[in-house]
């Protein structure tokens, strides 16, 4: 199985940012431009790039749309989310040059909706973002930006869409998320035995090589990487070589 390494861009107000655990309270700004980051990126070697509009991802719109169209311009495949809600922002992510679309909030929400995106554009462009939270023993679903939390859990959701032909699941396991205390193993360990029609993309938390590395042998397909490369804890091309 192939496995991906993927840098990650979170856009606010069309700027580089990382938040700690989704608190929109907690940012960090890294960058004015994020097209100049990504073009770095391509050139250390990334074959994909992740893009989050966080703006859109708590109002529903795509609000750096712009943006997201100006680095798809540059050449780099691209899979980005944050607001989509319905068909035509989904149209509107693939006619900015988006290969493929996350989606989040509305995977949770409206599973029947997605189930007919998979049938109509494939599986191989769309990621299912099933961010989750351990809550009372059990992998909770926030939703809206991780501002709210729905009644599905990550148990009941991720094996039906795997029975609806899904490819790409992306998960990060919230608590960690921005906070370099390493991937949660357990979950993705978890994961590739429950679903392992899934290509499991892990996010949330790496802080060495080693992460990488475990994270690999937990199972996942794929890393996401953010706040370790921005605050240049490793290189890009060293964690590619993993």
């Amino acid at each position: 199985m192939n496995f991906s390494v993927i840098p990650a861009i979170d856009l606010r107000e069309g700027q580089v940012v990382r938040l700690k655990q989704g608190d929109y309270a907690q940012q960090t700004t890294y960058a004015s431009d994020p097209r100049e980051l990504a073009a770095g990126y391509a050139a250390a070697g990334a074959r994909w790039l992740h893009l989050v509009d966080l703006d859109g991802a708590r109002s529903g719109r795509l609000d750096n749309l712009a943006v997201i169209r100006a680095i798809a311009a540059d050449g780099m495949a691209i899979q980005a989310g944050g607001g989509v809600r319905d068909e035509d922002d989904l149209r509107r992510l693939f006619d900015a040059g988006v290969q493929r679309v996350v989606l989040g909030s509305v995977a949770i929400r409206d599973p029947d909706k997605v189930a007919r995106w998979l049938e109509i554009h494939g599986a191989d462009r769309l990621v299912l973002a099933l961010d989750t939270r351990r809550v009372d023993g059990r992998w909770s679903l926030p939703s809206a930006g991780w501002t709210e939390t729905e009644a599905r859990t990550l148990d009941e959701l991720a094996p039906w869409y795997a029975d609806c032909g899904a490819r790409h699941l992306l998960c990060t396991d919230i608590e960690r998320d921005g906070m370099l205390a390493g991937f949660n193993l357990a979950l993705y360990r978890h994961l590739a035995g429950s679903v392992p029609a899934l290509a499991v993309q892990a996010s949330g938390g790496v802080r060495s090589l080693e992460d990488i590395r475990a994270a690999r042998e937990a199972g996942a397909a794929g890393v996401i990487l953010g706040r370790a490369l921005l605050e240049g804890r490793f290189t890009l091309a060293e964690a590619l070589a993993c």
